[in-house]
C-alpha cells in the first residue's frame, strides 16, 4: 500500500506543480494586458498550488523515510 501512496503523491505534486504553471502564465498575460485584478487572483491561484504541491512532496518523502528507515 505505501508504495501506492508514495505514487499517488508524486502523481498529485506534479499535477499541482503544472496547475501553478498554468496560473502563473495566466497571471503575466492578464499584468500584461493591464488587468492587474485578474494577475492578482492567478498569482494567488498559483500560490495555492505550489502549498499543495509542497504538502504532496513532503507526504512522499515520509513516506520513503517509513519504507527505508
Amino acid at each position: 500500500m505505501s508504495h501506492e501512496k508514495k505514487l499517488e503523491h508524486h502523481n498529485k505534486a506534479a499535477e499541482h506543480h503544472e496547475h501553478a504553471a498554468r496560473h502563473h502564465r495566466e497571471a503575466v498575460k492578464a499584468y500584461g494586458a493591464g488587468q492587474h485584478e485578474k494577475a492578482a487572483h492567478h498569482a494567488h491561484s498559483a500560490h495555492a498550488h505550489h502549498l499543495h504541491a509542497e504538502h504532496h512532496g513532503d507526504e512522499a518523502g515520509k513516506l520513503h523515510v517509513e519504507q527505508h528507515a
